[in-house]
């Protein structure tokens, strides 16, 4: 049985991202994504 490919992938969440995510579920490989967090606006003074 052959090894499945993988794929890591950074900015899994944005358009290229999520369009590369697809093709290569599609293709058979095992898809992991990197996503950061979400970035807080500091109003405090």
């Amino acid at each position: 049985m052959a090894e499945r490919k993988r794929a890591l992938i950074t900015g899994i969440t944005g358009q290229d991202g999520s369009y590369l995510s697809e093709l290569l579920l599609e293709k058979g490989y095992e898809v992991h994504g990197i996503i950061r967090r979400t970035s807080t606006f500091n109003t405090d003074r």
